[in-house]
Parts: C-alpha cells; sequence; structure tokens
C-alpha cells in the first residue's frame, strides 16, 4: 500500500491507505444470512492500516520491537532501530531495565528515530509440544503492547510480526493470535486509539492482507464470506487461547455413585424438607439447576474411579499425531508462496544468474547450481529471491537431485543474513530436505565452512552428511560428467591459479571432505 515520504525518508502515518479504503473483492455468497463472531464494524476498520514498508521510517507515536529478553537480539530490525535511535536508547534499556520477560513490554523513547516512543516486547519460542504456551505468550505479547500504549495516552502503534520464524512460529496461527487480539482489545479500547499500524514485509504482507478480512471484515457481504474460515477456537472474549478441557470446575465434595433407590430416596426428603421449611415461613428456595448438579457429583470420573480423562485425551493425541496439523499448515503456507512464485515477474532476479539448473549427474539426478559471487545479498530483493527459489525447484524437487555451490571469490557483500537463511529452510516444504543427495561446496573458506557447519548443527541437521565441502572443481568430476556442469568462467581460473596446472594430481583426500 503506498505512501508519502519526506526528503528525510520519514513515512507520514497521515498518508498510508485505511484499511476500508482497500479493495473489495467480489464476493458470492449463498444461503441464509448467519451470525459472525467478528461483524462488519467500520469505527473499528478505519483505525487499521496494513502497509508494507520499513518500520523504522515510520512517524507513528510508538512502534513496537520484537526482541529477546535483554531487549539486544541481534537481528537486522534490532541492528537497524540501535543504528537510527542512537546510543541514548542502549544508555536507556542499559539503566533502567536488567530484563524483559517473554509476553511483557517495556516503553523507551525513540530518540533519532521518527516515532516518540518504542514498546520492547519478547515474543515465544514455538515448540510443538509446548504450542499452548507459546500461543498465551504471543497474546500477551500484542495485549501487553495495547495495554502499555492505552496508560500512556499513546494513540497510534505500528506493529510489525511479533511472531517470527527466527523463533520457530508458524506465520499463519502467530497471525490469528495476533489480529484477534488487536480486534478484541479495539472492540473494549477503541476509543484509546486513531491508528493501528500492521507493518509487514514480503511474506508476512501477504499474509495479513488474507487473514484481516476474517477478523475485520470491510462490508457485511465479507463478513458473511468470512465466516466459515474464522479458526474454530478464537479464544476467550479478550482473545486469549482456552483449552476447554483445563477450565477448572468447583463442585462440592465427591461421594460415592448412588443407585436409582438411594436417589429417589434422597430426592423424597428434599421434597419433605423443602414442605417443612415453606410451611414455617422459612426463605428457603431450591435451585433446579443446583439440584441437578449435586447429584451429578456421584457420577464424576474420580468418584466412579475411572481413568484420568487428562491422561484419555494425551494418549489421544498421541496416536492422533499432532504434528500433522502443523505439517498440513506448512504445506499451506508453501502453496501460497508458490502461487506468488507464478504471479510475479521474477525476471530481474533471473537475470544475475546467481542460482540455476543445469545438467544431470552420472545417477541422472538433476542439478542445481549456487553461484556466490553474483548473488547481491544487501541490494537484492531477498522476498523475490525466495520465489524465485521457489519458482525454478518445485517441479526438480519432486526427485532426488544435487545443489553445487560455489563459494569462489565471494566477499561478505554476497553472504546474506543467517536468520534469511534460517527463514527459507522453514518455508520450504519437506521434499527440498527429503529429496536433497548432496550439496557441495566448491572454493570454501574457513568462514564458510564455520557458518555451514553452525547452519547444519543446529537448523539444518537432516542435510548435515549431505553436505561435502572441496577445494578443487576436478573433484566434482566423480559424480557429475564436465559437460553437465555450467560453470562460470571466472571460476575455473580462479581454481587453476590456486590449484596450479598440475592440481588434478594432488591427492583427493587433500582437497575435499565432509563435514
Amino acid at each position: 500500500m503506498d505512501s508519502l515520504s519526506t526528503s528525510s525518508g520519514i513515512v507520514q502515518e497521515s498518508t498510508l491507505e485505511r484499511w476500508p479504503s482497500t479493495e473489495v473483492p467480489g464476493y458470492s455468497i449463498s444461503g441464509d444470512e448467519r451470525e459472525s463472531r467478528f461483524s462488519c464494524r467500520p469505527d473499528l476498520n478505519k483505525k487499521l492500516v496494513l502497509w508494507e514498508g520499513d518500520i523504522c521510517s515510520l512517524d507513528s507515536i510508538a512502534i513496537v520491537h520484537p526482541t529477546n529478553e535483554s531487549l539486544t537480539e541481534p537481528c537486522p530490525l534490532t541492528n537497524k532501530i540501535f543504528s537510527r535511535a542512537g546510543q541514548d536508547l542502549v544508555q536507556e534499556i542499559q539503566t533502567s531495565f536488567r530484563i524483559c520477560r517473554t509476553g511483557d513490554a517495556k516503553l523507551t523513547k525513540g530518540y533519532q528515530l521518527p516515532c516518540r516512543y518504542i514498546i520492547h516486547t519478547v515474543g515465544p519460542r514455538y515448540n510443538i509440544r509446548y504450542r499452548t504456551a507459546a500461543e498465551s505468550a504471543l497474546y500477551n505479547c500484542y495485549r501487553n503492547a495495547l495495554l502499555l500504549a492505552k496508560e500512556q495516552k499513546i494513540t497510534s502503534v505500528a506493529f510489525c510480526a511479533i511472531h517470527t520464524v527466527r523463533r520457530n512460529y508458524p506465520p499463519e496461527e502467530g497471525a490469528h493470535i495476533a489480529l484477534r487480539t488487536i480486534r478484541r482489545f479495539l472492540e473494549k479500547h477503541g476509543e484509546s486509539f486513531e491508528t493501528i499500524v500492521l507493518t509487514m514485509m514480503g511474506v508476512d504482507e501477504h499474509l495479513y492482507s488474507e487473514l484481516l478480512p476474517l477478523y475485520f471484515p470491510r462490508t457485511e457481504l465479507e463478513e458473511q464470506w468470512a465466516i466459515d474460515l474464522v479458526p474454530e477456537n478464537i479464544g476467550n472474549e479478550d482473545g486469549e487461547p482456552v483449552i476447554a478441557e483445563r477450565k477448572i470446575r468447583i463442585m462440592g465434595g465427591p461421594t460415592r455413585k448412588q443407585s436409582e433407590e438411594e436417589e429417589a430416596h434422597e430426592q423424597t426428603l428434599a421434597d419433605e424438607l423443602r414442605g417443612d421449611r415453606i410451611s414455617n415461613g422459612a426463605p428457603y428456595e431450591v435451585d433446579p439447576e443446583q439440584d441437578e448438579e449435586e447429584l451429578e457429583i456421584g457420577k464424576h470420573a474420580f468418584t466412579a474411579m475411572e481413568k484420568n480423562p487428562d491422561s484419555v485425551k494425551r494418549q489421544n493425541q498421541r496416536e492422533k499425531r499432532s504434528v500433522i496439523p502443523a505439517e498440513a499448515e506448512q504445506r499451506q503456507r508453501y502453496e501460497r508462496l508458490l502461487r506468488r512464485a507464478r504471479q510475479e515477474d521474477l525476471s530481474d532476479i533471473a537475470a544475475h544468474r546467481c542460482i540455476y539448473a543445469t545438467g544431470h549427474d552420472i545417477h541422472g539426478r538433476p542439478i542445481i547450481a549456487f553461484v556466490a559471487r553474483n548473488f547481491p545479498a544487501h541490494s537484492i530483493d531477498l522476498n523475490k529471491v525466495l520465489l524465485y527459489v521457489i519458482h525454478l525447484l518445485d517441479s526438480i524437487v519432486n526427485q532426488d537431485y544435487v545443489v553445487v555451490y560455489f563459494h569462489t571469490m565471494s566477499s561478505a557483500d554476497n553472504q546474506p543474513e543467517l536468520s534469511w537463511l534460517k527463514d527459507v529452510y522453514h518455508m520450504v516444504d519437506n521434499r527440498y530436505r527429503k529429496n536433497l543427495r548432496a550439496m557441495y561446496i566448491v572454493h570454501p573458506t574457513f568462514w564458510s565452512k564455520l557458518v555451514t557447519w553452525y547452519f547444519t548443527t543446529f537448523t539444518a541437521s537432516s542435510i548435515k552428511s549431505k553436505v561435502h565441502s572441496t577445494g578443487a572443481v576436478h573433484y566434482l568430476y566423480k559424480t557429475i560428467h564436465p559437460d553437465q556442469l555450467d560453470i562460470p568462467p571466472f571460476v575455473i581460473e580462479h581454481d587453476m591459479k590456486v590449484n596450479g596446472p598440475n592440481y588434478r594430481d594432488i591427492d583427493e583426500r587433500d582437497g575435499s571432505g565432509s563435514l
């Protein structure tokens, strides 16, 4: 969504397009009108903005900074915030805050940033085994940030995605929690805010544009269309995740299970007692619902000596393999990226010729070549690079394949952030990892070996045994015929210069190896 910038690069919040002004698709709805859990609220919609841009350049009163417990997480956004805000921000954090716990929010000044304040919050790390804890922590991040803004009378807040792939949080699950929490908070405290900006980049922007109509429908027709798409579990009245099975029900003391004759006898005594008290003028009434509840106490699983229902439920969940929904969600996310990759013009990425298909190895497996020197990591659009990778490899990874990475004569300008590599690794589906048979790194340096070891040890352990380093191109020819490998001329020249004219006679144990 377009915006106007000043000469200093500051984006004025007032120029951003509001959510109700965006184009509404033409929906076709059949059947009777139904009640929606998120109705069309023009008064809330006009406060909302979805914007693709740099949150550090926005002049909102406050921006939200997702970070770690010490507020100094080493990531591109944190580095940019500290660089632009200046040393004063570092000093305030060091003197005022020792730690910020997961789900909490802290407020500092914005200093040299266009915003007046920065709200720091710590997002959760996601683990499927502790999914509920992660969902609750993420909910608290958004709600506490909004509460802090309300308490400080901050009327405009810009959010970026607090749920990050860097912390293994599934983007779509996180977006649902974010949007419903913001919606429920505005329903109760909407008068406290003029603008909520959702500042997203790349994949997140596309995801939020798809999910926003579910929680902030712009028309009554869109509201009806979204009813069946809203998840069944939308939390409580504040949007907080709730597990029905864990609700505590307070009852009277447990009793043994009664027979029908005993229940009938007690009912007769209760009726007689009720008649006696009414005849004596005593203010006594029996709540029929309470009687029914008391009669059910003896039928509780505990008093009936049944199996623990929580244990039974956990056993059933293990049998159903709860990871399947997570895999389905990841597949759905990948399909969205694939659709975008097929629709967008990616010719500018292809022109760099940094990644391309080239021939087959001796086993008939297709080869993907990656030339690091041709990859301008800090000036190229990394989101489009991801789409190009998906566009190129989607049909290839249905079978076994091989990757040859030429690290030859590359520099720091050709190396992307490790966090981006992690994002790509988690974005693509399992075929990329499962069907990769070998990855050869040609002309590695000590630093590239260290980074590769770290990445394959802590992020991509499933492919660690498939990664091999080689100091000379000739060693590739054991499994790849020369005419099947399109090698840039500068790689061959460098190879001859480094290894000399007789490099082919070098003992292979000196030139190649596994990580």
